[in-house]
């Protein structure tokens, strides 16, 4: 079946114009595109938090943040980790205490569910930690790893290389603070969640094992710092490297310490009233996938924007080495990061996007070519890829009380492995390592057709990125393996044609490729039926119509749901440009599709 009505087709060039025209509105003149990357309220608390601690809070700053926590504070009295989630105690304990430090009663309501889920007590060590810091909860109460970690060998059993590289970097600073137990009080009364104030016992006298371990991991931390005074570009590791390095006794004279908080406003968005940090920031994606949408939309690789944005793009590349050398001694630097400044940590992810917007653009060959033999060479043993190291797989670390924050390991997943393939199957000299990623990501397949989505939501967004990879991979659409995937697209799409996956599906089998429907969730379905040669299916032409009616006046789509994964369940990301990049994308290659 063809799209065959005139309207139809016509409704489909207006659509992927005018999104076109708003995509390169959002442009900056830099050449980039950055979207917010929005998370949760323990972001805009702990901003308070590390503030109180280095004495840095203002009336001003109370205000902000309250105003931005009242605003996200539910009717039940709780906040969630994502829109229209379960309330969860510890996001809400920490705004809870945020507000209290600000001078704000939260309510009976958010009291009432704290208590009736255990308290404080029943919270995760994050938040322990963060209260601990405030003086409301004992430190030597909390789960912690010993400083000592620092000195194990890297390829030894257990070393802090076992962690993935957010955990790492994040784990050295706390292991510290954690040693040393620091506490500036918060002279507010928490006792009705159940909080334990002004019982913190002195630290231990450090002997010289852990005086030695302290100045390891200080060490450590300082090297790994970024030209913009972040660590990674991530919140935690950032946060708890300022109070790792205050606790220490450094004060503003330390150029580390000033670079780290000064470099942190340019993570805040400050509305007036309201203020929120990112969790992060995402740049260099929102840029590739931006270039890619455009491409497919039909907008000429001469287009000043794509040059500008190519350019860009090209002059971000990684060529240090960083932490993935540790098991990786013999490769070359090369690649890209999610992020402004992250010069220590590439991923394969990033890499192979930005890979596939320069070979889209023509430019950047040496840029990609080096990318390219990165990628190959951080290939696990499993034939898999896992975002920023190889063979990151100590699935034990999630039996240590301390590690119950979320994700820990950087295992290999079908949407980071789809995406290294959909780029290396173009060149003949990594035949082995595609054909060995190839197996791979067939036998991840589930047995209901689907791939699960490690940095997306979930299902669709695993198999939107493994189909365009088997395409690429020469498997032709009648593969089995292809029809499966569309079968279980067919039974998962909804009776207006959208898509849409609920966050739950990450625990709960019956969710996936079930939710409320959003436009990039529909939109990497449509990309799923395009590579599998679907373009033309009735399937894909409902989808196509229920984006089009979707579509807002200015060429922008409606988006409130959380559909990018930082640790499933445990830490989730709205990114605002994906209710755009994906449905142009979608579209054009559709159209583009047809009309050959």
């Amino acid at each position: 079946m063809t799209l065959a009505p005139n309207r139809t087709a016509t409704t489909l060039d207006r659509a992927v114009e005018r999104a076109t025209e708003r995509l390169l509105e959002l442009q900056h003149p830099d050449g980039w595109w950055v979207g917010e990357l929005e998370s949760n309220a323990t972001m805009i608390a702990q901003h308070l938090f590390w503030h109180h601690f280095l004495g840095l809070r203002t009336p001003e700053l109370d205000r902000k943040v309250a105003n931005e926590l009242l605003a996200r504070q539910r009717d039940d009295g709780t906040w969630a980790i994502w829109f229209e989630g379960p309330p969860d105690l510890s996001t809400t304990i920490e705004a809870y205490t945020a507000l209290k430090l600000a001078g704000i009663d939260p309510g009976a309501r958010a009291r009432g569910y704290i208590c009736g889920e255990g308290g404080v007590s029943h919270a995760r060590v994050f938040t322990k930690c963060f209260l601990a810091l405030l003086g409301h909860w004992p430190w030597q109460w909390v789960a912690r790893m010993p400083p000592e970690v620092i000195l194990l060998p890297p390829d030894g059993p257990f070393s802090v290389y076992n962690f993935s590289c957010w955990a790492r970097q994040t784990v050295v600073p706390l292991s510290v603070v954690q040693a040393l137990r620091p506490v500036r009080p918060a002279l507010i009364d928490l006792r009705e969640i159940g909080a334990r104030f002004g019982q913190t016992k002195p630290p231990p006298r450090p002997g010289p094992i852990r005086r030695v371990a302290f100045a390891t991991a200080e060490r450590w931390v300082r090297d790994r710092q970024e030209v913009d005074g972040s660590w990674g570009g991530i919140q935690p590791p950032w946060a708890w490297s300022i109070i790792m390095l205050a606790a220490l006794g450094y004060g503003f004279e330390d150029e580390t310490l000033q670079a780290a908080v000064e470099g942190w406003r340019g993570f805040t968005i400050d509305e007036g009233d309201r203020l929120r940090p990112e969790a992060c920031q995402s740049p260099v994606w929102d840029t590739a996938l931006a270039v890619i949408a455009l491409l497919d939309a039909g907008i000429s690789p001469q287009h000043p924007a794509l040059r500008r944005a190519g350019d860009w793009l090209t002059g971000q590349e990684v060529t240090v080495r960083g932490d993935w050398a540790i098991r990786r001694p013999d490769l070359a630097p090369g690649g890209w990061a999610f992020e402004f400044e992250n010069d220590l940590y590439p991923d394969v992810d990033d890499t192979a996007v930005v890979a596939l917007a320069l070979s889209g653009l023509g430019i950047g060959a040496g840029a990609v070519e080096r990318s390219l033999a990165w990628t190959a060479g951080m290939q696990s043993r499993s034939g898999g890829w896992g975002a920023f190291d190889v063979d990151n797989e100590a699935h034990w670390l999630y039996k240590l009380p301390f590690c119950d924050f979320g994700k820990v390991t950087d295992e290999p997943t079908a949407d980071v492995s789809a995406h290294a393939l959909e780029v290396l199957a173009r060149e003949p000299r990594y035949a082995t390592e595609v054909q060995r990623g190839l197996d791979w990501l067939l036998a991840e397949q589930e047995p209901d057709g689907s791939w699960f989505g490690r940095w997306g939501v979930n299902h669709l967004y695993g198999t939107a990125a493994s189909l365009p990879a088997l395409e690429a991979c020469g498997v032709p659409s009648d593969h089995p393996a292809i029809r499966r995937a569309v079968a279980w697209l067919e039974a998962v799409q909804q009776q207006n044609g959208s898509f849409g996956e609920d966050i739950r599906s990450y625990a709960d089998p019956s969710w996936r490729g079930r939710g409320r429907p959003t436009p990039s969730q529909t939109a990497w379905a449509l990309l799923g039926y395009v590579a599998a040669g679907e373009a033309g299916s009735d399937p894909a032409r409902r989808a196509v119509e229920w984006l089009c009616s979707e579509q807002q006046p200015d060429g922008d789509w409606q988006e409130e749901q959380f559909t990018g994964t930082g640790f499933p369940l445990d830490f989730m990301i709205r990114y605002h440009l994906y209710r755009l990049h994906f449905p142009l994308m979608a579209l054009g290659r559709l159209r583009e599709r047809l009309a050959a």
